[in-house]
């Protein structure tokens, strides 16, 4: 299952309000055909209802229940932002992954970009990328 395409990944994106950064992974995904336009809203739904900032710098924001049908394929945007963006609490995401997963690769790819994001020497590579081939290969093994 090959989720992360080169096409998918934004480096130094300028820091923005978490609702800019969630709609920016989420226009990608509809951009390189992952997922429909809907899909967007139920990511901003689901960071209303609960965040999806995972600790360690990242997020990743996905869409409530009822807008998986919207997914076409399951794909990852990884969006870098150098100055962080604010979601909430103290919590300064420096990475926010948007993710689509139909049926059971949710779980999986959830899974897989949870254990990278656990070792913080993987979350300091992706923050420090200077191309997207530096994030492929911290990435691109498991995803």
């Amino acid at each position: 299952m090959q989720v992360l395409q080169v096409s998918n990944v934004l480096l130094n994106v300028p820091s923005e309000s978490k609702e800019d950064a969630i709609a920016r992974v989420g226009n990608k995904l509809v951009e390189n055909g992952y997922v429909a336009a809907p899909y967007v809203e139920g990511m901003l739904l689901r960071e209303q209802s609960m965040t999806t900032y995972i600790g360690n710098q990242v997020a990743i924001p996905h869409s409530m229940p009822e807008y998986v049908q919207y997914i076409q394929q399951s794909g990852i945007v990884v969006a870098q932002y150098p100055d962080g963006v604010d979601f909430g609490g103290g919590n300064v995401a420096k990475l926010v992954i948007g993710i689509a997963g139909r049926g059971e690769e949710h779980m999986e790819v959830l899974s897989q970009i949870a254990t990278v994001c656990m070792e913080e020497e993987n979350v300091e590579k992706l923050v420090r990328a200077q191309t997207v081939e530096e994030v492929m290969a911290v990435l691109g093994g498991t995803l």
